[in-house]
C-alpha cells in the first residue's frame, strides 16, 4: 500500500487511474470516492492520479473497487521493473488509430469538398473508406460512451460517439433509402449547415473528419501531458543505481537500495553521490546542476554535507550516509513536486464543477437545437447537422486541461531550477504579495563568519599577523577562530605548528608559535597578560564594533600588534536579489534577531531601506501579523528553526533549502540552492504559471461560450466544429508547455560570469 500517515488514524493513498478522457470523468470518480465514509479524494485528469485520505484501516482495494464500479480502472503505483521506461500502450494505440484515420479520412474529405473529384459512385467509395474510421478508429469513443451509459453518465466521449454515429447513420439512410446513392450524384461543401433535401445529402466527411480531428487532438494532448511530466520523471531517475560501500574494511558494490545510514561509501571522480551524507575524507568539487540547476561547482572537503544524485567532479571522496531512501533530499524534492502537481487550486475546482455538469447541459442544448430547427420547418438533415455540430464543438476538454497542465509544467520546471512549489494554492498567493521579509543570517548573509579586515600597528607586517594568528586560531573550534584560520590558509597556505595552546572560555586563546608567546582575544585577556592596547588600535576596534562587526586583538611578545575584524558576510548575490524584488513590486524588509548596528550595516550593503532588528522568534510572528494588519500581503524568506513560525504565519513562506527541516516544512516554497535570487525566480515562475492558467481558462470558456451558439444557429459545419474542438485542447496544452522555457535569472547571471 502506497500510503503515508498524515494524521493519527488517517492515511494517504495514491491511485493510478485509467480510462479517463476528460475532466468530467475525473469529476465522476472524485464524487464516487467522496461518498465513502471518512474518505476525501482529489482526482487529477492531467496526472491521471487520485490522492485519497482515508481511515488508516481502510483496505485500498475498496477504493479500487469503487473506481471500477464507475467504469474506470485503478491501481496502486508500482515501482518500475527496470531502468527502461515501459512502452506507453495508450499512446501507441492512439497513434495507430490516428494514422489509419488520416489515411482513410483525407480522401473522403477531399471528395466531399472538391466537386471535380466526385467521380461516378464516389459516394460509395467514401462509404468504404469512412466505415473503418467510424467503426475502428472511433472505437475508443464508442466503448467509453457505452461504459458511461451503463453507469448512467455522459462524458465527452458520449458527445463524440453520438455525433459521429448520427452523421454516419444518416449517410447510410441517404445512400440506401434516399437519393444520395444515385450514380453521378454531386454536392458542394459548405462551411455552414446545408438546408436542402436531407435524403440527398451524405455526411461521411463529417463522421470521418470529426473522428480524425478528435483523435489528433487527443493524441497530441496525451503526448503533451506525458512531456509535461518529464521533469518529475527525470528527477526520480537522477539517483545513482549502485554504490561502492566500505564494510569491515572491504569495498564492494551494492544496489543503492541496500545502503544503510552510517555506511561509508566511496565516490570516484565522475560518479554520482549515492545518497545524502557527510564527507569523511577527501576534497573535490561537486556539480549539483542536475539537482539544483546551479551551474557553478561547489568546493567541498571533510566535514561538509553532500546531497545524493550530485556529481563528484574532482577527487576521490569517502562519504558517510546520513539519509537514505525516502528520507533523502532528492526523494523529498520529488515528493513535494508530485504533491504540488496532484493538488488543485480553487480556480481549478471551479472548472471541474463546470465540467461535471457541462456534458448533460450540452446534450440538452443539442436536443433543443434539433427540436427548434424541426419546429421552424427546416429539413430533418439540417436539424440533425446543427445538433451534431453542438455536440462536437462543446466538448469540455480544454476546460479540464487548462489548470492541471500549466501546474504540471510550471512545478516541473521549478524543480529543474531548484524551486519546489508545495501546492497550487501557492500560485494564487504570489500574485498579490507586496512585502517580502528577509531573515538575515543564512538568507541575506552566508551565516558563516569571515575575516574582513586586519588592522596592524605601525611596524607590524600583515602577513606575520595572519600567519601567527591563523596558526593559533586553527587549534580552536570557535566560529571566529575558524574564520581567521581559514583566511590565513587561503592567503598563505600551510601554517606553522602551535605549542602550549590554552583556550580561555569567552575571552580568547594563547600559545606559542615560532617562538613567540601569542595572545588573541578580548582586552580583558590581554590585561591578564599585562598587555596594553594602543590608542590607534583601540579606535579601530571601537569603529569596527560600531558597525556591527566582531573584533579580536592579536598580541605577541608583550605588545598588541593588530586588530582582526570578523563578520558574517553578505552573500554576493543578495544585492541583486533585492533589486529583483523591487522590480517585481515588492518592498524588501530586513527582519533579524541581531542588534541594530549589524542589521543596519547588512541592509546598507544590499540596498534595503527598512530594518526590523533585535526581534525574538515569537516577535517575528508578531511583526508578520502587524504588517498583515496594515493590509500588506506578506512573503517571508528564512532558513532557521527560529523562522519556522513566521514562515507559517506569512501569506507566502519561502525557505532556503540549505536551512533547517523545520523551516522547510513550514514553508510554501523551498529554494534548494540557498541563493536569495531564487526567491525572486520563484515568485516570477509562480506568477507566470498562474497567468498561464488564467489565459487557458479564458480560452476554454470563451471558446465554448462563442462556439455553442454558432453551432446551434447552423453556422458551423460539424467537421469544422470537430477541428476547432481539437485545436482548443491542443492550444491549451501547447500554451502550458511554454512554461518549459522559463529561465532563472540567477543561473543566467552565473553563466555570464563563467564566460
Amino acid at each position: 500500500m502506497d500510503a503515508a500517515a498524515v494524521a493519527p488514524g488517517i492515511s494517504r493513498v495514491e491511485l493510478e487511474i485509467g480510462g479517463m478522457t476528460c475532466a468530467s470523468c475525473a469529476s465522476r470518480i472524485e464524487k464516487k470516492l467522496n461518498r465513502l465514509d471518512g474518505v476525501s479524494a482529489s482526482v487529477n485528469y492531467a496526472t491521471e492520479k487520485a490522492l485519497v485520505t482515508a481511515p488508516a484501516g481502510l483496505d485500498p482495494h475498496v477504493l479500487i473497487s469503487e473506481v471500477e464500479k464507475t467504469g474506470y480502472t485503478a491501481a496502486l503505483p508500482q515501482p518500475p521493473a527496470s531502468a527502461d521506461p515501459p512502452e506507453d500502450r495508450e499512446l501507441t494505440s492512439l497513434r495507430q488509430r490516428l494514422i489509419g484515420a488520416v489515411v482513410l479520412s483525407v480522401p473522403v474529405i477531399a471528395m466531399a469538398m472538391i466537386p471535380v473529384l466526385q467521380f461516378t459512385f464516389w459516394q460509395w467509395a467514401s462509404l468504404a473508406l469512412a466505415a473503418p474510421v467510424v467503426v475502428w478508429a472511433a472505437y475508443p469513443f464508442h466503448r467509453a460512451a457505452w461504459v458511461n451509459l451503463r453507469h448512467g453518465a455522459a462524458t465527452m466521449d458520449t458527445l463524440i460517439s453520438i455525433g459521429v454515429s448520427a452523421a454516419f447513420l444518416w449517410s447510410l439512410y441517404a445512400l440506401f433509402f434516399g437519393g444520395a446513392g444515385t450514380p453521378g450524384m454531386t454536392h458542394e461543401f459548405q462551411w455552414s449547415v446545408q438546408q436542402g433535401d436531407g435524403a440527398d445529402s451524405i455526411y461521411l466527411e463529417v463522421a470521418a473528419g470529426v473522428t480524425m480531428f478528435v483523435l489528433a487532438g487527443r493524441y497530441y494532448e496525451l503526448r503533451s501531458k506525458r512531456r509535461a511530466g518529464d521533469a518529475l520523471r527525470a528527477l526520480l531517475e537522477l539517483g545513482a543505481k549502485d554504490v561502492a560501500v566500505v564494510r569491515d574494511g572491504v569495498e564492494g558494490r551494492i544496489p543503492v537500495s541496500s545502503l544503510r545510514v552510517g555506511d561509508e561509501f566511496v565516490v570516484r571522480p565522475g560518479e554520482k553521490i549515492a545518497t545524502d551524507g557527510v564527507i569523511v575524507s577527501g576534497s573535490s568539487a561537486i556539480d549539483a546542476s542536475m539537482v539544483t540547476g546551479e551551474s557553478v561547482p561547489v568546493e567541498v572537503g571533510a566535514g561538509d554535507a553532500v546531497v545524493g544524485a550530485t556529481v563528484n567532479a574532482g577527487g576521490r571522496l569517502v562519504v558517510r550516509a546520513t539519509r537514505v531512501g525516502d528520507d533523502t533530499q532528492l526523494a523529498q524534492m520529488a515528493r513535494l513536486v508530485e504533491e504540488a502537481q496532484s493538488g488543485k487550486a480553487d480556480i481549478q475546482r471551479l472548472a471541474d464543477r463546470i465540467s461535471g455538469v457541462f456534458v448533460p447541459v450540452v446534450l440538452v442544448i443539442s436536443v433543443v437545437t434539433l427540436a427548434a430547427w424541426l419546429l421552424l420547418g427546416y429539413p430533418a438533415a439540417a436539424a440533425m447537422t446543427a445538433a451534431v455540430a453542438v455536440l462536437i464543438i462543446a466538448c469540455p476538454c480544454a476546460l479540464g486541461l487548462a489548470t492541471p497542465t500549466a501546474l504540471l509544467v510550471g512545478t516541473g520546471r521549478g524543480a529543474q531550477i531548484g524551486i519546489l512549489i508545495r501546492g497550487p494554492e501557492v500560485l494564487e498567493s504570489t500574485r498579490s504579495v507586496d512585502t517580502i521579509l528577509l531573515d538575515k543570517t543564512g538568507t541575506v548573509t552566508s551565516g558563516r563568519m569571515a575575516l574582513i579586515d586586519a588592522i596592524t600597528a605601525p611596524g607590524t607586517d600583515r602577513a606575520d599577523v595572519l600567519r601567527l594568528a591563523g596558526a593559533l586560531e586553527d587549534a580552536s573550534e570557535h566560529p571566529i577562530a575558524a574564520a581567521i584560520a581559514r583566511a590565513a590558509k587561503d592567503e598563505l597556505g600551510d601554517l606553522p605548528p602551535v605549542e602550549s595552546f590554552v583556550a580561555s572560555s569567552g575571552l580568547g586563546v594563547s600559545g606559542v608559535v615560532e617562538g613567540h608567546a601569542l595572545v588573541i582575544g578580548r582586552e580583558a585577556l590581554l590585561a591578564d597578560w599585562a598587555i596594553q592596547v594602543g590608542p590607534a588600535l583601540a579606535a579601530a576596534k571601537d569603529a569596527a564594533e560600531a558597525q556591527g562587526s566582531s573584533t579580536v586583538i592579536v598580541a605577541w611578545d608583550g605588545a598588541a600588534r593588530a586588530v582582526l575584524v570578523v563578520a558574517d558576510q553578505v552573500k554576493p548575490t543578495s544585492g541583486e536579489a533585492v533589486a529583483q524584488f523591487r522590480s517585481l513590486g515588492l518592498e524588501p524588509v530586513l527582519l533579524t534577531g541581531d542588534n541594530a548596528a549589524v542589521a543596519a550595516r547588512i541592509a546598507a550593503q544590499v540596498g534595503i531601506d527598512r530594518v526590523i532588528a533585535g526581534v525574538l522568534p515569537q516577535q517575528k510572528v508578531a511583526e508578520v501579523r502587524a504588517l498583515q494588519a496594515e493590509g500588506h500581503v506578506v512573503a517571508m524568506v528564512g532558513d532557521g528553526v527560529n523562522d519556522a513560525a513566521a514562515l507559517a504565519q506569512a501569506d507566502l513562506g519561502l525557505a532556503m533549502g540549505t536551512g533547517s527541516d523545520a523551516a522547510i516544512e513550514a514553508s510554501d516554497i523551498t529554494l534548494v540552492r540557498g541563493d536569495l535570487r531564487s526567491a525572486a525566480d520563484a515568485i516570477r515562475l509562480s506568477r507566470r504559471t498562474f497567468g498561464t492558467i488564467r489565459v487557458n481558462l479564458f480560452w476554454a470558456f470563451a471558446y465554448n461560450v462563442a462556439a455553442i451558439p454558432l453551432a446551434a444557429l447552423g453556422l458551423l459545419n460539424p467537421m469544422i466544429a470537430g477541428a476547432a474542438m481539437a485545436f482548443s485542447s491542443v492550444f491549451v496544452v501547447g500554451n502550458s508547455l511554454r512554461l518549459r522555457s522559463f529561465r532563472s535569472r540567477a543561473l543566467t547571471t552565473q553563466e555570464k560570469e563563467l564566460r
